[in-house]
């Protein structure tokens, strides 16, 4: 068990809908070991009904989880900065849309916004990569990432290198692990798995 008792932590969700079981059981656990999580999820994940779970469900699980309100909009992101609200900001799953986002400084939704606030603070962000388009046109922004001050990955791996060859997933697992390094001003490793 992680010692993470009174770490704020946002927990911002994106649309890789196939990974959000991972996802939700990494939230009750941070949540055991003491962590506060403030809840974000994207336009997408909070409003797109998939085979993996209907979207009102999955809005409430996760505030089930952070015993909260989630956070879907820009106007409800953008006070995390300036109220000092987080510790830690973890995006999981980040999808390489939002991966490209954050390296590009474009702010068009909740957990961009969220992002961009939290890092006002000079604080760490923490993302757990799950796309199907992370090593084709999305790695250099994984690339331009890996090298900006604050950022941290939750080490990852192929997906299917067969039958999706460009596909990466973070190691759900060690979500905890990299938020407590991430804390210490330290990238997890290995990185590649």
């Amino acid at each position: 068990m992680h010692d993470l008792e009174g770490v704020r932590i946002g927990f911002a969700m994106t649309g890789s809908f196939c990974t959000f079981a991972q996802a939700f059981q990494q939230a009750k656990y941070l949540v055991s070991c003491g962590a506060e999580l403030i809840p974000i999820m994207s336009w997408n994940a909070s409003n797109i009904s998939t085979r993996f779970g209907e979207a009102k469900e999955q809005c409430q699980k996760l505030e089930q989880i952070a015993n909260r309100n989630i956070i879907a909009t820009i106007e409800d992101a953008e006070p995390i900065g300036p109220k000092n609200l987080t510790d830690i900001m973890l995006v999981e799953p980040c999808t390489s849309n939002t991966t490209a986002k954050l390296a590009l400084s474009i702010t068009d939704n909740s957990v961009t916004m969220a992002v961009k606030s939290h890092l006002r603070g000079q604080k760490p962000v923490v993302l757990a990569i799950a796309s199907n388009d992370s090593l084709a046109g999305s790695m250099k922004h994984i690339g331009l990432l890996a090298n900006t001050r604050y950022y941290y990955f939750v080490p990852f791996r192929q997906d299917d290198a067969q039958k999706k060859p460009t596909s990466l997933v973070a190691d759900f697992s060690k979500t905890a692990d990299t938020v407590v390094s991430a804390l210490n001003g330290k990238q997890l490793q290995p990185l590649l798995l």
